[in-house]
């Protein structure tokens, strides 16, 4: 099987190639070099395995158009794109370019050149927006949904907000768009959170290893304090690496059931966590106390997004099989060992 990964040095690519590698399908990574900790991640790829690297752009349209006439995949994960809220407010124009017009360059080298390739897209829960419109009850932790005990499933209505979410959500319905009306095999999986390693977070983006990494920096001392947004009983579910490499890969194995669907993708409600609870768990693994800063609400900040994963489950029989404490004690050793690197150097 030939398999080509855009955006294949960053978190999730270099999961994805490092297991395509693994399995010795014929593995062409596609990349710019964007994103902090992607020469990391390329040097990491290069210890596991033969790959193919091409250092291109997903904005270029001949870049794309070369790719996919030289390689012609059996499958391509697309992860490529621009994934910071936050970004996307200081620069609306990279993000657009890299998300909705970055999808529709490979969308069409793909009917032009290779019809025949298979394409899953890694989208995201804010194509729903902000969900104010949900119930929320508030206890001491977390925010809960009590009309919807199993998470959010895919008939939650569309809603855009944010460049981010506006760009995101192109990208989104024009790979459902390109399955109903030229055949190609698209799918799309509206990713909640996810973790692991590889992962170099940043503040605007990560934020189990960003907080994980600011934790362990308390307990080195060299912080007093780590600085939120809200009140910190937003809640996520979280999905480690390992089970979202098993979901992408499991579903081309199902292709034919999952051409031209959209999932909501994530841990499901007894993987939730919102980030009181992190800081206590992490509290607990490193015997140390966090203050918290509190800023302000993040511009269409959700209070909850959990996924109902009834329908992929239903469709493919995947399944997460790593919990949030098993996941989260593995980061935990990650982080510190890229810390320990970094203070070496």
């Amino acid at each position: 099987m030939k398999i080509l990964i855009t955006g294949g040095l960053g978190f999730l690519g270099s999961n994805l190639a490092s297991e395509s590698i693994n399995r010795e399908y014929e593995t062409i990574i596609m990349d710019n070099f964007f994103r902090e900790g992607t020469t990391l991640n390329y040097n990491w790829l290069k210890e596991q395995g033969e790959f193919i690297f091409e250092n291109k752009d997903i904005r270029i349209w001949y870049d794309v158009e070369e790719m996919i006439k030289k390689y012609k995949p059996d499958v391509v994960f697309h992860t490529a794109g621009q994934v910071a809220m936050t970004t996307s407010l200081k620069n609306p124009r990279l993000d657009f370019e890299v998300n909705a017009l970055g999808t529709f360059n490979l969308l069409e080298a793909i009917r032009k050149y290779s019809p025949e390739t298979i394409v899953l897209y890694s989208s995201t829960n804010k194509v729903y927006g902000d969900l104010e419109y949900i119930k929320y009850i508030e206890t001491e932790t977390r925010y809960i949904a009590p009309d919807y005990p199993n998470g959010f499933d895919e008939s939650l209505k569309l809603d855009f907000h944010t460049p981010y979410g506006c760009s995101k959500g192109t990208a989104d319905q024009y790979l459902l768009d390109y399955h109903r009306i030229f055949g190609i095999k698209t799918v799309v999986f509206r990713h909640s959170s996810m973790y692991g390693g590889r992962q170099f977070a940043t503040y605007d983006q990560g934020w189990i290893g960003w907080f994980i990494r600011e934790a362990l920096r308390i307990k080195r001392e060299e912080i007093e304090e780590v600085k939120i947004h809200g009140n910190g009983k937003q809640v996520r579910d979280v999905l480690h690496a390992d089970d979202v490499i098993n979901l992408y890969f499991k579903t081309v194995d199902n292709i034919e059931k999952c051409a031209g669907e959209a999932f909501n993708i994530g841990g499901g409600m007894e993987n939730s966590l919102s980030l009181l609870e992190l800081f206590r768990f992490l509290e607990d693994e490193l015997d140390i106390e966090i203050k918290i800063n509190k800023k302000p609400w993040r511009i269409s900040d959700q209070k909850i997004f959990v996924a109902d994963i009834t329908k992929i489950n239903k469709y493919t029989g995947w399944k997460p099989k790593i919990s949030k404490e098993e996941g989260l004690k593995r980061m935990i050793k990650w982080c510190e060992e890229i810390l320990g690197e970094r203070r070496v150097k």
